[in-house]
């Protein structure tokens, strides 16, 4: 057996180049390049390592470690699963500040390969520098955080463990139902010590999209089911997408009459004006894809986890005689609720199905209310969305804005707040992949970094990232990286001075305003920020403007600029679209000495009557 001497991070970084993927015929390098951010622990290891293959596996530098991670979970999702890079750090710090990120992977199912460094195995210099130890465990360190937040976790303390452990790393990311975070801490120590490893190890593999097919039974009686439904109702979700499927699902939606909504992750799945495509479903929900949702016999649930925001905390399906046949590569999620589960990829698994439904279509009357719906519904949310010379203007009169001036091809990027809820009603996409959306795990934070992670997925799309002053307050630091690396983004910045999605919630739940504008925290003085200054001082183009006609304009100079644009405009903290929706489960206190809470909590108990419990 032929072998080579390699330190153990020599060899990460050469297994990590000889991996490829194969997209519709092209081969290129599965992971696209590593984040790090360097420090005592995997400096000398893995820096030196990524420095020999820098011309093949780019290193990029990034300014927080939890905002380059979401970058790369960015990349991964806008890839659609297909492509992933890896993130390294030092110890301590640097390591945890991932582990959000990591969450964040772990809910959306997003392949990312995470390499934060460790203790040294040898345990020679104990306690070392940012360790963290446990008085009753020895083998414990700071990155056992990961493991509750990654679908593999390994800790490397010999040099030869690389090998199974990179082996198993990589049917983890490439597996599409176990895909997720994969964490290998690696000891300091270890990452520097040689070994001889076979050169099969390094053997270039391509990797293949996996297309998991559905059992003969369960897709027999799954089309039964269907088969028996006056009232059938799709739910669109992320996997749609990462099964690239958004063509086969509107040719069965159209051939057999059945009208779709999508959630906050399979939203763009279906064009806009996609005949069968009524929106928005669930809480942030438009009022045509929820009306028909809660009639629905038949819910045929298509990559989707179905969390409490797609279905109202389980009370928007109210037909008493519903039944759910849900499309998933994880068995796990198509046995939820009761389900009739069609284990199976989205895209096949649409096909066959299709196939056995032959020319089955839904009762005409159904197809038609869909229609009706959906005309009513954009008729109504026309008037969130239109021009308005409001000194402050709301979170859906800036989306309408930007829409406004959006080419087809655009990807508009946000997680957290209010804006999701109105981006899931209002925008309008027209090409798969249009709306990039965290909201599994609805992390503030995200959007800079996500913003960029796109960009570097396909730069040849612009990239609009829609963002409350709460996050960008949070992390805004990739601004700086995106203009470091010429990856031009478009951020709007909404700043309605504090979390004005949360008081909202404060105040529909009984609440005083408490804690979250600005104006109702303890302060001596009350912060007076000045965004357009602060975007500029990290490198990007800036500008404030006044309402809607002035954002207008600054969409169009943005979209000449040559680097990173800040638009800033202040809006309305209160103002929200009061059309569509859905109840959402949040529990109100059972007493209180505020009368608004004791109506607050009656309205509750009113509606927990509505949830739909062990079915």
């Amino acid at each position: 057996m032929s072998t080579i001497r390699l330190t153990m991070a020599q060899a990460i970084v050469r297994f990590l180049t000889a991996q490829k993927t194969d997209i519709d015929g092209e081969i290129l390098p599965l992971f696209a390049g590593v984040w790090a951010i360097f420090g005592h622990g995997n400096v000398a290891g893995m820096g030196e390592a990524l420095h020999a293959v820098r011309d093949t596996l780019p290193t990029y530098r990034a300014h927080n470690e939890q905002g380059m991670a979401h970058a790369a979970v960015a990349f991964a999702k806008a890839s659609r699963r297909r492509r992933m890079m890896a993130c390294t750090t030092s110890i301590g710090p640097g390591a945890t500040n991932m582990v959000t990120a990591a969450a964040v992977a772990h809910v959306n199912r997003l392949p990312v390969l995470l390499l934060p460094g460790d203790v040294f195995a040898n345990r020679r210099p104990d306690p070392v520098l940012q360790q963290i130890e446990d008085f009753s465990d020895g083998t414990a360190t700071a990155n056992d955080c990961f493991r509750p937040v990654s679908r593999y976790f390994d800790r490397i303390v010999r040099p030869e463990q690389i090998i199974p452990a990179l082996q198993r790393a990589m049917a983890v990311l490439t597996d599409p139902a176990e895909c997720g975070p994969v964490t290998l801490a690696l000891c300091q120590d270890t990452q520097a010590e040689a070994y001889d490893y076979p050169e099969s190890f390094f053997a270039e593999k391509v990797w293949k999209q996996r297309r998991i097919r559905a059992d003969r039974t369960e897709l027999t009686e799954a089309a039964a089911l269907i088969r028996d439904a006056k009232k059938p109702f799709i739910v669109a979700g992320g996997g749609v997408l990462y099964s690239g499927a958004e063509k086969t699902l509107a040719a069965f939606a159209t051939k057999h009459g059945i009208p779709a909504g999508e959630t906050q992750a399979g939203k763009s799945s279906l064009a806009h004006d996609e005949p069968a495509n009524l929106g928005a479903i669930g809480v942030t929900g438009t009022g045509a894809a929820n009306t028909l949702a809660e009639e629905a016999d038949v819910v045929i649930a298509v990559g989707t986890r179905l969390q409490d925001f797609t279905t109202g905390s389980w009370a928007l399906f109210k037909n008493p005689n519903r039944r759910i046949v849900a499309l998933n590569v994880q068995a796990f999620d198509a046995a939820k609720h009761n389900a009739k589960s069609l284990v199976t990829d989205a895209k096949v698994g649409l096909e066959e199905l299709g196939e056995a439904l032959g020319s089955w279509k839904a009762p005409e009357a159904w197809t038609k209310k869909a229609q009706d719906e959906k005309s009513r519904w954009f008729d109504q949310a026309a008037r969130f969305t239109d021009p308005t010379n409001a000194e402050l203007p709301s979170d859906a009169q800036v989306i309408g804005a930007v829409q406004r001036n959006a080419a087809p091809g655009d990807v508009v990027v946000c997680a957290a707040g209010g804006l999701p809820g109105e981006l899931h009603k209002h925008w309008q996409a027209s090409q798969a992949g249009g709306y990039h959306m965290e909201y599994g795990y609805s992390c503030m934070g995200y959007e800079i970094a996500g913003g960029l992670g796109v960009k570097m997925a396909d730069p040849n799309r612009d990239v609009t990232v829609m963002v409350g002053d709460g996050s960008y307050l949070m992390m805004n630091s990739e601004l700086a990286t995106s203009v470091m690396l010429g990856l031009k983004l478009t951020v709007v910045l909404l700043d309605n001075r504090g979390y004005g999605c949360i008081n909202r919630l404060q105040r529909a739940t009984g609440g005083e305003s408490f804690n979250n504008l600005l104006q109702h925290t303890r302060h001596v003085t009350l912060p007076d920020i000045d965004f357009a200054a602060h975007a500029a001082s990290l490198g990007a183009e800036a500008i404030k403007v006044k309402g809607i006609g002035e954002l207008e304009n600054a969409l169009k100079d943005a979209r000449k600029a040559e680097r990173s644009t800040v638009i800033v405009i202040d809006t309305d903290p209160l103002e929200s679209t009061d059309a569509g929706g859905h109840w959402w489960d949040v529990a109100v206190p059972e007493v209180s000495v505020r009368p608004q809470v004791n109506e607050a909590r009656k309205t509750y108990e009113t509606a927990l009557a509505a949830q739909r419990v062990g079915d």
